[in-house]
């Protein structure tokens, strides 16, 4: 096949886009391969639809080699499955919400475990029917409030959502492994590199479950591993080991001092340094940090403390993640003035819990530890708080950041810290899905058997994305031979017919040789030519040049740089080498 620059449909352009941030956004633009037409919304362009086509072709390659089997849902669909599961309401605002002519009620589909449980249930009745795989790879559509970074972070997208279903909980596990493994060749043969992670399930819901992170400075999801084990985790999923507990008897008995003008940790610390006999530091401080939580569907917000120890801040992710499906916000000072206990600066346990406020501390506030922290009285602060004595939780809850040397949870070495983009989500369901839908399969005995079902995400169209991510320099795109557009680009320099002749006759016989070509056959200047050929990034770029003359066109490499200079009577037979290779 040959593809002519001189008819393309293709603009290139020298300047990054205005509201471009990051590489792939600005090169994936500029090389034409993708059009903005609203915020979180892009065209494909000819080139940049053979990238999407060929990444979407791996993951269907490998899908259907462990026996996934592929169908395709609508993206419009009703709202009674929602409402079952209860995700007409939990996904809130992320939800694009319509009405037909006859005023019933629609959603664009952020995802389809609903629709897949469904359809098996009308399906399948039988033991003997499972298990089974399912597998689609669709568009899907989130409100995203702030979509950014092009194809990275969009409204619309594309996306490969796979379930399986199970009589049993261990075929789930082997289940959730062939995926697994599927997702490994996935990636590799990308040329991905990635970290699978712990996470969250969130509105998923589900037990097991794990990330495939692509590693990049630009990624917005902060990841951690340990220096000497193979532990790895979302910061959402890091679970924080508690230290032991000590005897509450231990401390002295807890004393209120006077602390002028101590508002924050910080001159906390330094007033009860300068005016005690003992050494305080922000670790023996317990920070109390109120929010407002509201479950979807209600009207009213309700006050949330979280005790943890001053040296630390609230993660807002962990925060988020840890009362999905629930919204948080910061209080505002209306808050503060409808809940005169609250005194900004010296917030203690004892208030909040007093006044009915669910109080939630950080795993290491455990029983026997003593702290200073607020004594619900402007300039002052209670020394020897202890838990267990002086005041008991609610509970715990793990939103404190994590940071670069903490201890790995697993007890091998300490943790260090990434940016990752996330390729792939892969869950144990479990039977939430199924228990809403009653699907059952009929047993040997006649008894109905629960099914249990997995749900398995690749985001098709932010791989484009993450690979540009991962894949470029300074002057352009470098694709993966397997998903570039062209396996060869061919860049007649000059205008000579003599020239262009030589070049139109190179890439008939790569193409009758099974080579994908593109073929610059325009009436442009060389430097042009070059430099469009490395923005838009096809591995292996032949030029037909002035050697033509004397026998020779030259082979770059555009992912080493090197050049070659080949003989025009075994440019072919080298370029299949090369390509095949």
């Amino acid at each position: 096949m040959i593809t002519r620059m001189s008819s393309l449909f293709l603009r290139t352009l020298r300047e990054d886009p205005a509201d471009a941030e990051v590489p792939s956004h600005k090169l994936l633009v500029r090389a034409g391969y993708v059009r903005r037409v609203a915020p979180g919304g892009y065209s494909w362009l000819p080139l940049g639809l053979r990238v999407l086509r060929n990444i979407e072709q791996v993951v269907r390659d490998e899908m259907d080699a462990f026996g996934a089997q592929e169908i395709q849902f609508p993206a419009l669909l009703p709202k009674e499955p929602y409402e079952a599961t209860n995700r007409w309401t939990e996904y809130g605002p992320n939800l694009f919400r319509l009405k037909d002519r006859k005023g019933a009620d629609y959603l664009l589909g952020p995802t389809h475990e609903e629709l897949f449980a469904l359809t098996v249930k009308g399906e399948y009745s039988s033991y003997k029917d499972y298990p089974v795989t399912l597998y689609q790879i669709q568009t899907k559509y989130r409100d995203e409030a702030r979509p950014r970074a092009g194809i990275l972070r969009g409204r619309e997208f594309l996306m490969k959502d796979s379930y399986s279903f199970d009589l049993a909980d261990e075929g789930l596990a082997q289940s959730y492994q062939r995926h697994r493994e599927a997702y490994i060749r996935i990636f590799e043969r990308l040329g991905l590199e990635y970290v699978i992670v712990s996470a969250t399930s969130g509105a998923m819901g589900g037990s097991a479950s794990e990330e495939f992170l692509a590693v990049a400075p630009t990624g917005e999801d902060t990841f951690v591993r340990s220096t000497e084990s193979d532990y790895a985790a979302n910061v959402e999923a890091v679970v924080t080991p508690a230290p032991p507990e000590q005897d509450p008897a231990a401390h002295p008995a807890a004393q209120v001092h006077h602390t002028p003008n101590t508002p924050t940790i910080k001159t906390m610390v330094d007033y009860l340094n300068a005016n005690t006999d003992r050494t305080f530091t922000a670790a023996d401080t317990l920070k109390n940090f109120l929010v407002k939580t509201r479950k979807p569907g209600e009207q009213d917000w309700t006050l949330l403390a979280i005790g943890l120890p001053g040296d630390r801040e609230v993660d807002l992710k962990r925060l988020e993640a840890a009362v999905e499906p629930a919204e948080v916000a910061m209080l505002e000072d209306a808050d503060f003035a409808r809940n005169s206990f609250l005194v900004k600066g010296y917030i203690g346990p004892a208030a909040v819990q007093a006044n009915g406020v669910r109080y939630l501390v950080d795993p290491r506030v455990v029983r026997g530890t003593a702290w200073v922290t607020g004594a619900d009285k402007a300039d002052h602060h209670v020394v020897d708080l202890v838990c267990g004595r002086d005041f008991t939780p609610d509970g715990t809850i793990d939103v404190a950041e994590v940071r670069e040397g903490d201890a790995s949870p697993d007890g091998k070495g300490s943790l260090v810290s990434a940016r990752g983009i996330e390729i792939g989500h892969i869950f144990q369901l479990g039977r939430k899905y199924a228990d809403a839908f009653a699907l059952d399969a009929l047993g040997p005995d006649s008894k109905p058997i629960r099914i249990t079902m997995g749900s398995y995400g690749i985001g098709v169209s932010r791989l484009v994305a993450v690979i540009a991510e991962q894949s470029h320099d300074d002057r352009g795109l470098i694709w993966p031979r397997n998903v570039a557009p062209a396996d060869v680009h061919v860049v007649v320099a000059g205008k000579d017919e003599a020239l262009l002749a030589g070049g139109e006759k190179l890439a008939g016989e790569l193409s009758a040789a099974g080579v994908k070509v593109l073929l610059d056959d325009r009436k442009a200047s060389p430097g042009v030519k070059f430099a469009d050929a490395e923005l838009i990034g096809v591995p292996t770029i032949l030029v037909v040049g002035r050697g033509l003359a004397n026998g020779l066109v030259e082979v770059k490499d555009r992912r080493t740089g090197e050049r070659e200079e080949v003989p025009v009577a075994d440019a072919v037979q080298h370029l299949l080498g090369v390509v095949k290779g």
